[in-house]
């Protein structure tokens, strides 16, 4: 029967599966402990490989940016305490990348042996590996829910701009009630939800609302300063 389990995967909008677990940093709740934060919660298949090396200084050369955005870093693998505490030594004192040296993780990385939080978070594809956690990141909000998930894998460095990009989208998403097209960054224009009944719809394309440019009357956009999205998010 054990081999027919199936381990559903948490969703976008999910409340984020709870857990207790050890880590370099003591003893976390999950979400629990994080409650009015973003969370960054993100798995890498093992200490002591290269590409999880490069990941880790990035997101410790990282992690201020990401705290004033209100967003904590959480790490996860399968390996063992003592494991994570002498490979994040070892970067320290050791690895140099990208001009990256002396670099301290000090966001705190569980330990998961008997794999139950990466199973949790559907972070063991069988397909990939039954022994190592993808390179799954979840983006979880200040409520505890699941607001992004994306998925690389073993053989696939993340891309940490993007991870940033996702963060400041979803919290300006929220703060200003609307959606970032393709590419979006800070200071490009934003989409405007479409209109809600036809008489809307016509004032947009009459150009009765000015703060907007309608191509369509489904697609609006308007425009958003970086400035002012900058410090919304950042006042925190």
């Amino acid at each position: 029967m054990e081999e027919n389990q199936v381990i559903s995967m948490p969703r976008i909008g999910d409340k984020a599966p709870e857990f207790k677990a050890m880590t370099t940093q003591g003893e976390i709740n999950f979400p629990h402990d994080y409650k009015g934060n973003w969370v960054i919660l993100f798995s890498h298949p093992a200490d002591f490989t290269p590409v999880c090396t490069s990941e880790f200084m990035t997101f410790a050369s990282m992690e201020q940016k990401f705290n004033e955005a209100n967003c904590k870093l959480v790490g996860l693998s399968v390996d063992g305490l003592y494991s994570h505490i002498a490979w994040l030594r070892t970067i320290k004192e050791k690895i140099e990348y990208k001009g990256m040296k002396d670099v301290e993780v000090t966001f705190p990385l569980i330990e998961d042996i008997t794999m139950d939080v990466a199973k949790k978070y559907g972070m063991i594809q069988p397909g990939e590996s039954d022994t190592k956690a993808v390179r799954a990141v979840f983006f979880i909000d200040p409520n505890g829910v699941i607001r992004t998930i994306i998925y690389y894998p073993l053989s696939l460095g993340r891309n940490f701009d993007e991870l940033y990009r996702v963060l400041i989208a979803l919290q300006t998403a929220d703060e200003f009630g609307v959606a970032t097209p393709a590419d979006w960054r800070p200071g490009d224009d934003v989409i405007v939800p479409p209109a809600g009944s036809c008489g809307s719809a016509k004032d947009r394309m009459d150009g009765k609302e000015a703060d907007m440019k309608c191509y369509d009357w489904f697609f609006c956009t308007k425009k958003l300063d970086k400035d002012e999205v900058m410090k919304k998010i950042l006042k925190k």
